[in-house]
């Protein structure tokens, strides 16, 4: 007879992944199991990041992970990076978030469009997590539509002024530097505005219902003075916030594969356990179709990202291609975890048990880097050659 199948892995996807790439992903899912998972459920009750796991972050690698070791990062490839937003978001979308934005929307753009001074200057201690950032494109009336920025930065001799806002930014508080995007008269740029630099301030955002093992704040610029040196030299225009959102959704289309095992763990678990009219509930025909079901589509997203990773190391990546896979695997996250929730019955309000915490989760997850509508839209823009936005 064949050998059974692993229920979270049905199409062998982990044989498909080089040595060094099972060894990142069993690294990271080793920290969270023993790290984030017996603390992760206090801190979404309690709305608290866990600020001492940043340190351990840092010393494995996980920050900037993908960026040349010659900047002190880990230079691993994009398939590695994925699984360590599967990973960490297996925990929590809050720890995956964190990494999300300290690499693909902070780091990443230093990278791509900084000057080298800006790059020895920032990228090593970032990777060694004593320096946080953030990211502050979304505006309160802008949301979907960054061209509609009302942050502006006006040159003032050898200085820039900068005043504006920005909200729903990740690590708000946390931040030791923002990445900060603002209307020019030469268009739109990307600054580093430094903690602490007079009229820059950050509001952490309250009374959230989701991520709340993350911090998430409002961002002020009142005249904030910028020297010429802090702005990134090497890209003008939407294409600079763009790009970094291609990134860190690439990085997003993994995350939610990892919350969706999780709940499928937990309600399968509990299904086989939990006996009603004298058997199990996983022996019901109604809840081995949900439980199918949650394998199928896990199955349909693991071999989508991975195929998505491989063209990013083949630096054939298309945006469109990020937008479909992100669109289908937080969508599909979102409803296992629904269903998960479901068939822990009672048990599955509370945070003693994952999928609710994922839920919630998720549909933050859902909205940020592009809502559904948004990347349903792109992906029917390509198929078509018609722009419906």
């Amino acid at each position: 007879m064949a050998a059974a199948l692993d229920p979270f892995d049905l199409y062998d996807v982990r044989s498909l992944l080089s040595d060094e790439e099972r060894m990142v992903q069993d690294t990271v899912a080793r920290f969270v199991d023993e790290r984030v998972l017996p603390i992760i459920g206090e801190c979404f009750d309690r709305a608290v990041f866990p600020k001492e796991l940043i340190g351990e972050l840092a010393q494995l690698g996980l920050l900037g992970s993908y960026f040349p070791e010659e900047y002190g990062c880990a230079g691993m490839n994009g398939v590695s990076y994925g699984l360590i937003c599967q990973e960490l978001e297996r925990g929590d979308s809050g720890v995956r978030s964190f990494v999300s934005v300290q690499t693909s929307l902070c780091m990443y753009p230093i990278f791509a469009f900084g000057s080298e001074e800006q790059k020895q200057r920032w990228l090593p201690p970032m990777a060694r997590g004593e320096v946080i950032g953030c990211f502050g494109l979304t505006e309160p009336q802008g949301g979907s539509d960054p061209a509609n920025m009302k942050t502006n930065a006006k040159k003032d001799g050898g200085d820039w002024l900068i005043n504006g806002g920005k909200m729903w930014i990740t690590n708000g508080n946390l931040a030791d530097v923002a990445i900060v995007w603002a209307q020019t008269d030469d268009g739109i740029n990307g600054f580093l505005v430094e903690k602490g630099m007079p009229g820059f301030s950050a509001q952490e955002i309250k009374h959230k219902m989701s991520l709340r093992a993350s911090v998430t704040s409002a961002l002020f610029f009142d005249n904030v003075r910028v020297p010429e040196a802090n702005r990134l030299p090497n890209v003008k225009g939407l294409k600079g916030p763009l790009s970094c959102l291609s990134q860190a959704r690439y990085g997003i289309t993994w995350g939610p594969i990892g919350a969706a095992i999780a709940c499928f763990r937990e309600a399968l678990n509990y299904s086989r356990e939990r006996i009603l009219f004298g058997k199990p509930v996983a022996g019901t025909q109604a809840v081995q179709l949900k439980l199918a079901d949650m394998a199928r589509r896990i199955t349909c997203a693991q071999l989508l990202s991975l195929q998505l990773g491989r063209l990013k190391d083949a630096g054939k990546l298309h945006p469109t291609q990020v937008s479909l896979a992100k669109w289908n695997n937080v969508r599909m996250a979102l409803d296992i975890a629904r269903e998960a929730r479901d068939i822990l019955g009672g048990a599955g309000i509370t945070t003693e048990h994952c999928p609710i915490r994922h839920a919630l989760n998720l549909e933050s997850v859902i909205t940020y880097e592009g809502t559904e509508t948004v990347h349903q839209l792109v992906v029917g823009r390509e198929v078509t050659g018609i722009n419906a936005f």
